[in-house]
């Protein structure tokens, strides 16, 4: 086709993939296309505004590495993962919703024995996890691979020290045989997301806060099962209802408590306050 003008170019481009034989791709793609094009109609994009966007893309892909995905936190702060994991995490009432994967998970976390105190030497107060996982009907879900990874009370994930040389506040544990594990870790506290990239920029531009409330990240793997990506949120946070992420659900928030100085759950002797969380995790069969 000659005399393209933008009126006939989203037609011209369909109709170039219309050899496509990979069906799932084309419709993906061909909707990606419309929609693009659509959007740079409705706001009129200047050329100035399009090659700003390409910059915006390019240093995003240039902060990118082995321990931090700033496509993951543009994707959160945007809300498409949130609305991803909404559409294809629908859970029966009583299952433990799914909530955003967030940027900070990696592989090859050291897997530690129940009652492990899995913080490694990062900073903050004492707290001890106490979680059973379950299938619906109350069973046990045993030799379930519970990952788990959180932020210090700095707000700083391990991978976020660049000489830290192993791994802290992040570990797999394997439930027991009534489906519970046990570990020690450290209280945690609100952080704000990474704002030294182009993610940040955004946000300050947009007139939006960085902030996550406190929580731990859990992933559980079992056989049978789907795969439950989720937070366990601290209740009372500031930013609960306006996290940067849009990652909060009513039914994540845990309880917290406090406790003096005195015997930990594990036992030993703690001269300094403690904090100490229970939580169920419901999964749902495959």
């Amino acid at each position: 086709m000659r005399n393209i003008d933008e009126n006939n170019i989203t037609q011209a481009v369909l109709d170039r993939m219309s050899a496509c034989s990979n069906p799932r791709l084309k419709e993906v793609l061909g909707s990606l296309v419309r929609h693009l094009h659509d959007f740079a109609r409705e706001v009129k994009l200047t050329e100035a505004e399009w090659m700003a966007g390409i910059e915006f893309l390019t240093a995003t892909g240039h902060m990118c590495d082995d321990k931090r995905q700033e496509f993951i936190l543009l994707s959160d702060t945007l809300g498409l993962s949130m609305l991803t994991v909404a559409m294809n995490n629908a859970k029966p009432e009583g299952v433990t919703e799914s909530t955003v994967f967030g940027p900070f998970h990696v592989a090859g976390a050291p897997h530690v024995a129940q009652g492990a105190d899995i913080s490694a030497g990062a900073t903050g107060e004492p707290l001890f996890v106490t979680a059973r996982v379950t299938a619906p009907d109350g069973k046990p879900v045993v030799g379930a691979d519970v990952d788990v990874w959180q932020a210090d009370e700095d707000g700083l994930y391990d991978v976020q020290r660049p000489n830290l040389e192993h791994h802290q506040a992040r570990a797999v544990l394997r439930t027991d045989a009534e489906g519970y594990l046990r570990f020690r870790t450290v209280l945690p506290v609100a952080y704000p997301v990474p704002t030294d990239g182009p993610v940040g920029k955004m946000l300050v531009a947009t007139g939006r806060h960085p902030w996550r409330p406190a929580h731990i990240h859990f992933m559980v793997v079992a056989t049978g099962f789907e795969r439950l990506i989720t937070h366990v949120f601290r209740d009372g946070d500031p930013y609960m209802d306006s996290d940067v992420v849009f990652g909060v659900r009513s039914s994540l928030i845990g309880q917290f408590d406090q406790h003096p100085a005195g015997t930990a759950p594990d036992g030993s002797a703690m001269g300094v306050p403690f904090h100490t969380l229970a939580f169920d995790f419901v999964l749902q069969p495959v």
